[in-house]
């Protein structure tokens, strides 16, 4: 989000929206479960995005973005799986809707694996973590070993390969990796659930809207939630919908 903060748009309200016809998500063209550009699965945050457009009677577009430099030219009016928290709101005009989600850090071992906890591994067993995040340091300090990755794709691919004995990787990358790998299933274990700060919300995220543009995605999230929709959209990518907290 913070490379969001420096692009250089007005104020976007729901009338300009209306009149435009288009709702602008801006996504990733590579990166399932998520979003990609290419091929027959277009990864949840696109299929929720075209959701909430059909809410407020327009059509989705889409931007594909990788980099800051395209984050700040792109003309972005949603971005989502933005994390939200109750005593701050992003910064650089972005606001949040109302969340929709529960997500966080869960530690993720091979089925097989006879681990139940975090403290049962061994003091020489390895659990990958994300480069510079912030369970990588909280597991450091506790003196947990640690292998970094740059991408938890490539953590949940070293653990299944057995290069390390755990992962420290959200649940929706576990789900994803169990979707494709049924033969091979990783188990979760719920080791991070009374950290705060390896616990969130989900929300989408809007690029300096007007409150009637804000009121409207709410109630669009809000009757996307009561019939089951998100629901349905995220299980089609093995993600089981958790309720924000």
């Amino acid at each position: 989000m913070l490379v969001l903060c420096n692009a250089s748009a007005d104020a976007r309200s729901l009338e300009a929206i209306t009149e435009r016809g288009a709702l602008t998500l801006c996504a990733s063209p590579n990166a399932l479960p998520f979003a990609s550009k290419l091929g027959p699965v277009p990864g949840f945050q696109i299929e929720l995005g075209e959701k909430i457009a059909e809410q407020l009677g327009v059509k989705l577009t889409r931007e594909w973005v990788v980099s800051a430099i395209q984050y700040r030219r792109a003309d972005c009016d949603l971005v989502l799986d933005v994390i939200a928290r109750k005593d701050t709101e992003p910064p650089g005009g972005v606001r949040v809707s109302r969340p929709y989600h529960r997500s966080g850090v869960v530690l993720a071992v091979r089925s097989d694996s006879p681990a139940s906890s975090l403290a049962s591994l061994g003091s020489d067993q390895r659990v990958g973590v994300a480069v510079g995040s912030l369970v990588s340091m909280t597991l450091a300090k506790g003196g947990t070993a640690t292998s970094p990755f740059v991408f938890e794709d490539d953590i949940v691919a070293a653990l299944a390969n057995r290069e390390i004995e755990a992962a420290a990787v959200t649940p929706m990358t576990v789900g994803w990796f169990n979707l494709q790998h049924a033969d091979k299933p990783l188990r979760l274990i719920p080791a991070f659930d009374n950290d705060q700060d390896l616990n969130w919300n989900i929300a989408a995220g809007l690029l300096r809207p007007d409150d009637k543009l804000r009121q409207r995605v709410d109630a669009a999230i809000e009757a996307l939630l009561a019939d089951g929709t998100i629901a349905r959209i995220y299980a089609r990518y093995g993600i089981e919908l958790r309720p924000p907290q």
